[in-house]
């Protein structure tokens, strides 16, 4: 057999391994609370007329309305292919293979990583503290970095961000490097936002996403908000065509006035269950609640992780094991459901600690 791939592998991608997505881990299952999804699915009307015409690169009717929903003007947001494009595109935009490094605060979202290692470029790693703070002195401390990308809330830890803490990184980098702020969960934590900071850090950049509180994963629409430069900079990268026009269809529709009057009762309601289901996964034997509940799921950790896990997916419910993470050894991540899956969920570990002798 050819050995032609051997021979013709970048040389950085011999050793990488690839995110390890939901639906990589697991083929299949009855209830899938392991990816951050929302329990919603929500209807939406396509008109198919325009198929047969290329998209256009940037859909106004799209753009200006997220441009509304987040407070900033058109010119400072670019539309992508999820967030995890707007990732790509910035280290691709602003970092040279071979030479530059980006910086990440672990336990934090893994696609920062694979997407500087794909393109051979340096990783620098500065830990959370142990209350999963900013180490904001070690941060600044990092000079040869020229994007430095911080998860607020966090994924997995579920934690904000202190706005001293923040502010002092902006400042500090901002001669030398992009701080990308990624708030894909900020509508569960939405005073949080920093939208409106960018008139005074221009080197301040926010990532968001409609997978999330909007309820459409599926659809793969992310955005990028930044000052004019910065997004100038971005379409000389980005794909002709990044936006497919039933994705733009139906993100227009999501963002419309009833479309987001929608996403926050929807919040509301996830909210409501993620306090019930932090507060019975308190109240199990060797069970403890890590972090903060600012996103759509709850993060623990327990004694019975490696046999607990086994016992959930044997019964098809699937969450996320977190051990591998950087400080969060035997934790465990659950997406907020539906008030049946997470009910379901808390029956199954019951039933696993009676099964194991620990009385629930």
């Amino acid at each position: 057999m050819s050995n032609i791939v051997e021979t013709l592998l970048n040389d950085n991608l011999v050793g990488l391994k690839p995110y390890e997505s939901a639906r990589r881990l697991f083929a299949g299952g009855q209830d899938w609370l392991n990816a951050n999804e929302s329990p919603f699915a929500n209807e939406y009307t396509i008109d198919s007329k325009r198929f047969n015409r290329y998209p256009a690169c940037q859909p106004e009717a799209v753009t200006a309305a997220y441009a509304d929903y987040a407070g900033v003007d058109i010119s400072e947001l670019l539309v992508t292919r999820g967030a995890d494009e707007g990732i790509e595109l910035l280290i691709r935009t602003f970092c040279t293979p071979g030479q530059d490094n980006i910086l990440i605060c672990p336990p934090t979202y893994g696609m920062y990583a694979i997407s500087a290692e794909t393109c051979n470029v340096g990783v620098k790693k500065v830990p959370l503290k142990s209350d999963f703070s900013l180490d904001t002195a070690s941060i600044c401390a990092q000079n040869d970095v020229n994007l430095v990308f911080i998860c607020a809330p966090n994924n997995p830890t579920g934690t904000t961000v202190n706005a001293n803490d923040l502010e002092q990184i902006l400042s500090h980098f901002a001669n030398s490097a992009l701080v990308v702020v990624d708030e894909a969960y900020i509508e569960f934590d939405k005073d949080n936002t920093w939208a409106g900071q960018l008139n005074r850090y221009p080197n301040l950049v926010i990532l968001r996403t409609l997978s999330k509180a909007f309820a459409l994963a599926g659809l793969r629409c992310g955005f990028t908000l930044a000052n004019l430069p910065v997004i100038q900079a971005l379409l000389k990268v980005i794909a002709p065509y990044p936006l497919a026009e039933p994705v733009a269809q139906i993100a227009e529709q999501a963002l419309s006035a009833r479309g987001r009057a929608n996403v926050e009762l929807q919040v509301e309601a996830i909210n409501g269950h993620k306090k019930w289901l932090q507060e019975q996964l308190a109240g199990l034997p060797g069970f403890r609640i890590i972090g903060d509940i600012r996103a759509n799921f709850v993060l623990f950790h327990s004694v019975h992780n490696k046999a607990l896990m086994a016992y959930l997916v044997e019964h098809g419910m699937l969450i996320r094991d977190q051990s591998k993470q950087q400080n969060l050894d035997n934790c465990l991540r659950a997406t907020v459901g539906t008030e049946e899956q997470n009910q379901r969920l808390i029956g199954l570990i019951q039933n696993f600690l009676q099964q194991t002798g620990v009385s629930a």
